[in-house]
């Protein structure tokens, strides 16, 4: 398997959301898959939510659109009786004059009462917000991985272990000869499952299920390993309310985004774009006669040739042509797994 990084990525995606969970029956549980989200320090490769499927299509009265932590505040401690906003929501650390506006805007969204009396705003809840996500699995795809690459991969997926923000932390990695690169299982924590991605994806190692219900460690700075080296390791714990806040902000954002937007940052509308098995959406360029990455498929691309006017007003109105189909193709899949 010769696919850049990006293409391995997609694939694991698309695996996960077919077979996850690897050890285990899937049962009632919901999975919902996105990539390339995370807090300001770490952008994790691939996200797994496993989710009660109840819970989940509870959400969708919330609509599409990611819930901002702002109006996450508004709606998780709005009261089911009408009430000033002041005093029956807590103090959010920020201004209130934000807050307001945030009402306003879940407001028009319909995703809560108001009404004035006098001066003052007050709030009822229309919908109880749910806890839909149970686990949250991070993945980091390294398809192809040197010694060294494993040594900076392996410093990572301590922090993340000792953060704690996920269930389970896991490496993808393309199948050798070995089964797995063996500068993996000398360099990664144990707690980590490892991977194997081949024409089937087979664990190598079971990851070790983490304590996201603990208060987590940061690890912000740490000695090199240089015997010259004498600086002492910086660390700060994080909260479980902030973890529990940051799962659930994540949460929303995958929610929004899934793992096929990647298609918004590419070119569809170009006439060499296809898809070429939309049950494995994989993007591939014609020109170019291979799986092509977000960064090729841009309009700097030498061989970017946009759709003729006569296929973009195709159907009516006005459907467009290919590249239109191939975003709706993508947006119906993910609406499917929402």
């Amino acid at each position: 398997m010769d696919d850049p990084e990006f293409i391995f990525e997609l694939r694991v995606c698309r695996w996960a959301e077919q077979q996850w969970p690897p050890t285990r029956e899937r049962g009632d549980t919901a999975v919902l898959v996105a990539r390339q989200l995370g807090i300001r320090s770490r952008r994790y490769d691939t996200l797994i939510f496993e989710c009660d499927p109840a819970a989940l299509e509870a959400r969708g009265v919330f609509g599409d659109e990611r819930l901002e932590s702002d109006m996450l505040h508004v709606l998780t401690n709005a009261p089911t009786s009408y009430g000033y906003y002041r005093d029956v929501l807590p103090d959010p650390g920020y201004s209130w004059n934000h807050v307001r506006e945030t009402i306003h805007a879940a407001d028009d969204r319909g995703l809560v009462d108001t009404r004035r009396n006098g001066n003052r705003i007050e709030i009822r809840r229309r919908y109880r917000y749910p806890d839909w996500v149970d686990r949250v699995v991070a993945i980091e795809n390294k398809p192809d991985l040197s010694a060294s690459a494993a040594t900076a991969l392996a410093d990572q997926i301590e922090r993340d272990v000792a953060l704690g923000l996920a269930d389970e932390v896991w490496v993808a990695t393309e199948a050798t000869d070995d089964e797995v690169a063996p500068a993996l299982y000398e360099r990664l924590p144990v707690e980590a499952g490892i991977l194997a991605v081949g024409e089937t994806v087979d664990v190598a190692w079971n990851a070790t299920a983490l304590a996201t219900g603990e208060p987590g460690t940061r690890i912000l700075d740490r000695p090199d390993g240089d015997e010259h080296d004498l600086s002492a390791a910086r660390f700060e714990y994080a909260s479980v309310e902030w973890k529990r806040e940051k799962r659930r902000q994540i949460a929303e954002r995958a929610y929004e985004r899934g793992w096929r937007s990647y298609v918004d940052t590419m070119r569809p509308d170009c006439r060499e774009f296809e898809l070429r098995d939309p049950d494995i959406p994989l993007p591939y360029c014609r020109a170019k006669g291979r799986h092509v990455t977000s960064a090729e498929c841009r309009h700097a691309c030498g061989s970017f040739a946009p759709e003729p006017p006569a296929w973009r007003s195709k159907g009516w109105p006005i459907e467009g042509g290919p590249g239109k189909g191939y975003k709706r193709l993508l947006a119906r899949q993910r609406d499917r797994r929402r």
